[in-house]
């Protein structure tokens, strides 16, 4: 059976990859605190990573950790760097030398979102916030220490776990309406969804860099009032610019504007192709209740 050693086993993604799996792989689950069944591994520490992956030979690592907090890096970039560069860096070193594939998550949050059009893997990066600087490092130093890797720029991350559509139902309880960003594009993509891509791609060796988000595309506004409909929430939405939201909230860190990703590899090297966000958005409404 496949052995796949999976960093950030807790989050959206790392459930998501299990549920996906299920008994088809043996998951060495690694996370930042130690739980029943969950080994503490701190991935920006190159010696604890070497050591884990000389012990456990996966044929698999699959980094789901990262410090995603885009304001929070703002504060501690050097803890950003750590976590998004470092971490990445120490998982490729193990998977050269242990001969593993690494499956690596990275965001749209490398590009400066100040283009009107979608974006490939051709395009340059050029992030605007610590956070996306930090993961365009982690994702050079895939290219830089391993073997056999795929990057995967994803966006907009829903699944089981906190994030923005259980933050609007959640805040839509005590709040009449919302003020949502309208001028910020990009595609809402379920962990669900890229699950299936990973577990796609991973039974391949077609490596490299990959885009990998739901297809289509949509603006946070009217994301909100999408799950507000097919939730039955009566919640007003309030469309707002980013500017007026930095007003609002003056510590925000800055946001790609246009940040759709074209899932283009994808589609030059393969059949494959991920589900459109409406259809992706409904099913995960239905399974939440």
């Amino acid at each position: 059976m496949k052995k796949i050693l999976l960093t950030g086993c807790n989050g959206q993604l790392g459930r998501a990859v299990q549920k996906e799996y299920g008994f088809d792989a043996e998951f060495i689950r690694t996370d930042v605190i130690d739980q029943d069944g969950i080994t503490r591994l701190d991935i920006t520490n190159v010696a604890e990573v070497l050591a884990m992956a000389r012990e456990t030979k996966p044929d698999v690592i699959l980094n789901c950790a990262a410090a995603t907090n885009v304001d929070g890096c703002e504060k501690e970039p050097d803890f950003a760097y750590r976590v998004n560069a470092i971490g990445p860096r120490n998982l490729a070193i193990a998977a050269r030398e242990t001969g593993a594939k690494l499956i690596h998550i990275s965001t749209d949050y490398v590009f400066p979102g100040n283009e009107n059009r979608m974006l490939t893997e051709f395009d340059s990066p050029g992030p605007i916030s610590a956070y996306g600087r930090t993961k365009y490092a982690g994702e050079l130093f895939v290219k830089d220490f391993a073997d056999r890797y795929f990057i995967l720029r994803t966006a907009w991350l829903y699944g089981d776990g906190k994030n923005f559509v259980r933050t609007m139902r959640s805040l839509s309880e005590t709040h009449d309406e919302l003020n949502v960003v309208c001028d910020q594009i990009g595609s809402p993509t379920s962990a669900k969804e890229l699950a299936k891509m990973i577990r796609f791609l991973e039974s391949t060796e077609n490596y490299g860099l990959f885009h990998a988000t739901c297809e289509g595309n949509t603006s946070w506004a009217d994301f909100t009032e999408e799950i507000f409909r097919l939730s039955g929430i009566k919640t007003k939405v309030n469309h707002v610019t980013s500017a007026q939201y930095k007003e609002m909230n003056p510590a925000s860190a800055d946001r790609p504007a246009f940040s759709i990703l074209d899932n283009y590899m994808l589609r030059l090297t393969s059949d494959y192709s991920m589900a459109d966000w409406h259809d992706a958005i409904e099913e995960y409404i239905k399974e939440e209740g």
